[in-house]
């Protein structure tokens, strides 16, 4: 493994671990550590289409929906593809499952897309969409 490999598999570490604390954040309902994840300028797109813009609305919605959601389920994330775009972007493909307290799937995956900026030295969520796979 040359030099450049070596770093890209660290990067690689890095948004894997940025993507467990999403799912950590969630599993634990916490919205505060999870808005904490995005830029202040990000944008998130909801598995519903609905279209928010900046970390205070994106917290916002969050403080909503998220205390609570995850009383009898799960939802479990697995980094499946990242594309560097640049050396401090890239595009990280997720595989989501929905999952029963004793680990049943529920209803249908989803497939989200993060892009993440690096930026002081962490990798940061910038644009984001989720979207519900049908008939997964």
């Amino acid at each position: 493994m040359n030099a450049t490999e070596s770093s890209r598999g660290t990067e690689i570490e890095a948004i894997k671990q940025v993507v467990a604390a999403i799912e950590q954040s969630q599993r634990d309902g916490l919205p505060d550590e999870f808005a904490a994840l995005f830029r202040p300028d990000a944008i998130w797109t909801t598995d519903q289409g609905r279209r928010l813009t900046g970390r205070e609305e994106i917290a916002a919605f969050t403080h909503q929906v998220l205390p609570g959601a995850m009383t009898d389920s799960c939802t479990t994330y697995e980094v499946v593809h990242v594309l560097f775009i640049r050396p401090d972007v890239a595009a990280v493909r997720v595989r989501q499952r929905y999952l029963t307290g004793d680990g049943q799937p529920i209803g249908n995956e989803g497939s989200p897309l993060y892009v993440m900026a690096k930026e002081d030295g962490q990798w940061r969520l910038t644009a984001c969409q989720n979207t519900e796979v049908l008939d997964s």
